[in-house]
């Protein structure tokens, strides 16, 4: 079962209506990537996916176990080691005890950092801190992954690393994937369906399908990145130009 989302709006008071009736329906195990502008309410969509937020108006449908959740920050503890941090989402979800320490070694070689068991966050790098909390959500087992912009602070060498590592793991695991971005060019690199979203307040604009040749193509994959950025700064100008005529 994928995620199923029907006609759902969000307002946040003294801030209006930040999501307007958006549909969208997501398979299960495809990648999908929502692109927009800040402010168009993309994390806000992810919040509602995971139950951490109830839409104004509208419904959701996700997986009974619900969906791992991974944030732009890695937020690991600072005082336990890679292998402690993905074993506390563990012992979280109730995992067995006694299986612990194999599926940590597991999840952690899966990420490609099973020599960094021991090390804790401060001897890692920013995106070895990433894919420790890639682990860490790994662990809760969940169908649906969603991931908010989880690369945005990274040098552009290890972001592309990265990427090829995701796209990697996804093939491997068959997941759900929900990649909030506002980089155009990561969105195509990594998605199989792009969900545009307005500036304000959010709504589909376009849905755009990228096969491998196209994510392969440098021509036509520059050409996309240069219609979604037109249509994102348009979006983004008419955001503008409404603000500074409400004020």
């Amino acid at each position: 079962m994928g995620v199923l989302i029907n006609e759902v709006s969000l307002t946040y008071p003294g801030t209006g209506l930040v999501i307007d009736q958006l549909s969208a329906e997501i398979e299960d195990g495809e990648f999908i990537a929502v692109l927009g502008a800040s402010g168009c309410g993309k994390s806000s969509l992810l919040n509602m996916i995971a139950g951490l937020l109830a839409p104004s108006s509208g419904w959701l449908e996700v997986p009974q176990d619900g969906a791992a959740f991974m944030f732009q920050d890695s937020n690991l503890l600072p005082w336990l080691t890679a292998g402690k941090n993905v074993e506390l989402a563990l012992k979280l979800a109730d995992y067995p005890v006694a299986q612990r320490a194999g599926r940590v070694t597991e999840l952690l070689q899966l990420v490609q950092l099973g020599h960094a068991m021991e090390k804790k966050p401060h001897e890692l790098s920013g995106g070895m801190r990433q894919r420790v909390a890639l682990a860490r959500a790994l662990a809760q087992d969940r169908q649906v992954l969603l991931m908010d912009e989880p690369f945005a602070a990274l040098d552009a060498i290890t972001r592309d690393m990265l990427h090829e590592q995701l796209r990697a793991l996804w093939a491997q695991t068959g997941k759900t994937i929900i990649f909030v971005t506002h980089n155009v060019r990561e969105a195509i690199r990594l998605a199989g369906r792009i969900l545009v979203l307005s500036s304000h307040p959010g709504r589909i604009l376009e849905t755009r399908c990228i096969t491998d040749d196209l994510r392969n193509d440098p021509a036509q994959s520059a050409a996309l990145a240069n219609e979604l950025t037109t249509i994102l700064r348009k979006e983004q100008r008419k955001h503008e130009l409404t603000d500074r005529n409400a004020g």
